[in-house]
């Protein structure tokens, strides 16, 4: 997936679209449909759809920006069902806790969203794909030493 997102970053598509809130229902449907192709193991969630949405006539930044919209839905259930499990052991002090730390994230997160978003518009995905590809041998060299 890293070398395929590598790829379809140098490539001199045709974007058509600027907005990820204005892409066409198919477009959404066939992001959708690449999304099912991260329930390989080692392929990336993000990669897929950001992939798919480039070659279906997305910019960088709408690609990516959409990808992260796909990813909430899915953010919130989790988060949700972490506080259902836990509902045993939260009291007003731990939810004053869990306010705070959901306020915290969710600004730091917004930050480093718009950073990313900002950044990859201007100069692709190429580290990001690196940087997937360089922690992935570390992680296989880890393993064949038995760590």
């Amino acid at each position: 997936m890293r070398f395929i997102l590598l790829w379809v970053d140098r490539m001199d598509l045709d974007t058509r679209y600027h907005d990820a809130t204005k892409f066409s229902l198919p477009m959404y449907l066939g992001i959708g449909l690449a999304q099912c192709v991260s329930m390989i193991p080692g392929v990336s969630r993000s990669g897929a759809t950001i992939v798919a949405a480039m070659l279906l006539g997305a910019d960088r930044r709408s690609a990516a920006e959409f990808s992260f919209w796909l990813a909430m839905p899915t953010m919130a259930g989790a988060f949700a069902y972490d506080l259902f499990k836990s509902r045993g052991q939260m009291s007003l002090d731990n939810s004053i806790l869990v306010a705070f730390g959901f306020a915290v994230s969710f600004v730091c997160a917004w930050i480093v969203v718009k950073t990313f978003l900002d950044y990859v518009q201007h100069h692709g995905f190429a580290v990001f794909a690196w940087w997937r590809v360089v922690v992935g041998a570390l992680g296989l060299i880890a393993l064949a030493l038995g760590h």
